[in-house]
């Protein structure tokens, strides 16, 4: 509802679109990016499933375990940034190696040394690392989209 609202009612290109999802907050934000192609996505302390969470050793989605983000991750075509603590407590830092893994546009991860599941933001490579990505590598692609884009209506 908040993506339609910000493309339709504000008439926001999707081009301009950022979407980020923390921890449970990655499985909407999954699901939304698999669909529509944005700006960037960042998934921060994202899990795999809640199966993997609970059964770290898991290895098989079921039909029941409704938060499946290991299932939708090879349909996100929009650059993908992935944030996740070496020490997270709750989510497994192998989860973000994972998505990290499975994602096939995905940028450089930041991975937080002695980070856990709720203090990344504290760490002064969190800010950086989203600069980065928001300002330079977005940036970037924003410019190289629109200038093929104009090439195009040249031709």
């Amino acid at each position: 509802a908040v993506y339609q609202a910000v493309r339709f009612r504000y008439d926001v290109s999707s081009d301009r679109i950022i979407l980020y999802g923390q921890s449970i907050g990655s499985v909407p934000t999954v699901y939304l990016a698999s669909k529509v192609n944005v700006a960037g996505v960042i998934l921060h302390s994202a899990l795999l499933s809640a199966l993997r969470v609970v059964f770290p050793n898991f290895r098989k989605s079921l039909w029941f375990d409704g938060l499946k983000n290991i299932d939708k991750l090879d349909s996100i075509n929009s650059p993908v940034l992935v944030i996740h603590g070496t020490r997270d407590e709750i989510v497994d830092f192998s989860h973000g190696m994972t998505i990290f893994e499975s994602c096939p546009n995905v940028v450089e991860p930041l991975w937080v040394s002695g980070a856990g599941h709720n203090n990344i933001e504290i760490y002064e490579q969190y800010l950086t690392r989203l600069d980065k990505f928001i300002n330079v590598e977005l940036m970037n692609t924003y410019k190289q989209r629109h200038q093929n884009m104009t090439k195009t209506v040249q031709n």
